[in-house]
């Protein structure tokens, strides 16, 4: 039957976006970031052009939401260390000075657009609060790491 969508659609849409898209970014939280943009902060829905496609808008979308919802557990329930190295590297790949990121974030915490909508508010909040320690440790060690290096007086 035409227009209706089947999980095998998702699924297929999903494995798709993970092995053309979110496959070639270098860190889970540059996937967390990647997928959170991929949603209208208006509505909610999750749009990808080449996923909608190929395979069909809602597929597109369900798979989106699916992904960013995985990858947001992931981060949200693993290891601090962990985050921490994520976010480092995140924040080194973006092309801005990471100072500048740093202070942007502590200040904007643009990070809880990455929440997805249907996230349980004690692992939104447990994201939230480990971001902005895994924050103060990537600048303590920036400050340490210039601190150390008498090249950078």
């Amino acid at each position: 039957m035409p227009g209706r969508l089947s999980r095998t659609d998702v699924q297929a849409a999903l494995e798709d976006l993970k092995n053309r898209t979110l496959c070639s970014m270098g860190t889970e939280f540059a996937r967390l970031i990647y997928l959170a943009s991929t949603r209208d902060y208006n509505t909610g829905r999750y749009y990808h052009d080449g996923l909608a496609f190929q395979f069909s808008e809602e597929a597109a979308g369900k798979a989106l939401a699916e992904a960013h919802a995985e990858v947001f557990r992931d981060i949200a329930l693993g290891s601090l260390e962990n985050l921490v190295d994520q976010l480092q590297l995140y924040l080194h790949s973006v092309g801005a000075d990471p100072g500048e990121t740093l202070r942007a974030w502590d200040k904007l915490e643009p990070y809880r657009v990455a929440i997805p909508v249907d996230s349980d508010a004690l692992t939104a909040a447990l994201f939230s609060a480990n971001v902005k320690l895994a924050l103060a440790i990537v600048e303590f060690r920036q400050r340490s790491h210039h601190r150390q290096d008498p090249q950078s007086a």
